[in-house]
């Protein structure tokens, strides 16, 4: 599977390539191949969403949503457990973005739940190298206590992912309908 980078595309623009695929008979395969995008599974995504969301799902948005380690975990095991497709699963959660459970997925399996906390992307530029510095210096001076109250929280996190998990297990209608306004209110909060 090959490393490429996903171009931006303009909300006028995923709009007309819905509209045109909702109308047309053209499939995915054939629209992506007319307007030179890469994968049909874009397409796939913005009619998805577009169906779920209407035209506020196709915006582009300034400011990415952040989402608690906690409410990402949440989506993941509800996947597990239901056997959800990851649009499924994104729609049931009000996300825009499918592809990205597959990245917390990826990230969850590579390093646990302490890695889905990591921001994706790169740092910022400004002071770089300073930062580095400092971080190094801070985790060699790091003395044993710290060490032990750093790993006592990852083992904290772990067991309340566990214990969710099960109350999940046990009886998932009524997890996530307890949990259900949660997930709702902390979207909104990050869209603003």
């Amino acid at each position: 599977m090959g490393c490429f980078i996903m171009a931006k595309y303009s909300e006028s623009f995923k709009l007309m390539v819905v509209q045109e695929y909702l109308a047309g008979p053209l499939g995915y395969k054939l629209l992506a191949r007319k307007y030179n995008i890469k994968s049909h599974k874009q397409i796939l995504n913005w009619v998805n969403v577009y169906k779920n969301h209407g035209e506020d799902g196709l915006v582009l948005k300034e400011k990415k949503e952040v989402y608690s380690v906690q409410f990402k975990l949440d989506v993941l095991s509800f996947m597990k457990r239901t056997g959800a497709s990851q649009n499924d699963t994104a729609h049931h959660f009000g996300l825009t973005n499918p592809p990205m459970i597959s990245s917390w997925k990826k990230k969850f399996l590579e390093g646990g739940a302490e890695a889905l906390d990591k921001p994706r992307g790169r740092p910022p530029m400004t002071n770089n190298a300073e930062k580095n510095i400092k971080k190094l210096q801070k985790d060699s001076e790091m003395t044993r206590e710290q060490k032990l109250e750093r790993e006592n929280e990852l083992l904290r996190l772990e067991v309340e992912y566990l214990k969710k998990l099960r109350a999940f297990q046990m009886d998932p209608d009524a997890y996530l309908e307890k949990h259900k306004q949660r997930y709702h209110s902390n979207s909104k909060k990050s869209s603003n």
